[in-house]
């Protein structure tokens, strides 16, 4: 037996079910990160205004701790970095500005777990399903050419193409269960970056706040 035809006889013994089954574990673990992920979303968000209000009105108090203490209110990626900004305020604006990128890049990871598997998950799906499929026709094929002649009462190439047409269609239910696995995957991932771009975003109005508070020039007297 030569290597193609031992590669043969494996797919061909496996079959496409394991396939099908793949390709249901897969979906089961994107739903699920994508509950997931717009829960996360959805806590670390804020009322951006208000909060950006609550906070000058500390700043321009100049009460540093009242600020740090209005911020750990809120349970969002921008008040966290804005505190770990202000946290440093004594350093001046530079030490807060390092500060607060190094906040945003610990951040940036939290929001950008398991966005990996979702890109990955629905680039491949489909080709996962392809595989399928072609297992699905191999195995067609297969028995095609060992049992359409013995069958009795019909024409060989009818037999054939009755053969060949419903083996043909069951296997490309594997095609399309991988495009179906994908879809959602691929649009959570397209989603969920515009989410993370978004929150990253709103972090610069109470950054760029807390810079312009520690660059202003303190009174001695006060």
């Amino acid at each position: 037996m030569n290597t193609v035809e031992a590669i043969k006889q494996v797919l061909l013994r496996s079959g496409a079910a394991w396939v099908l089954w793949l390709l249901a574990g897969c979906l089961v673990i994107s739903v699920a990160i994508i509950v997931e992920r717009c829960l996360f979303y959805r806590a670390r968000d804020c009322d951006l205004r208000a909060l950006t209000r609550r906070l000058g009105t500390r700043l321009a108090e100049r009460n540093v701790a009242g600020a740090i203490e209005e911020l750990g209110r809120s349970s969002s990626v921008a008040a966290a970095i804005a505190a770990a900004g202000l946290e440093l305020a004594a350093g001046g604006p530079a030490a807060a500005d390092k500060a607060m990128q190094s906040a945003a890049a610990l951040e940036r990871r939290g929001l950008e777990r398991w966005l990996a598997y979702l890109g990955t998950l629905g680039n491949n799906a489909p080709f996962i399903g392809l595989f399928g499929t072609v297992v699905g026709v191999m195995a067609s094929f297969e028995e095609l050419g060992h049992g359409a002649a013995r069958v009795a009462g019909a024409a060989p190439t009818q037999v054939a193409s009755q053969l060949v047409m419903a083996r043909i269609a069951e296997a490309l239910v594997a095609t399309a269960v991988g495009i179906l696995v994908a879809l959602p995957a691929v649009i959570a991932f397209n989603y969920f970056q515009r989410r993370v771009a978004s929150l990253l975003a709103a972090t610069e109005v109470l950054s760029n706040l807390v810079l312009a508070y520690l660059s202003q020039p303190r009174n001695p007297g006060v």
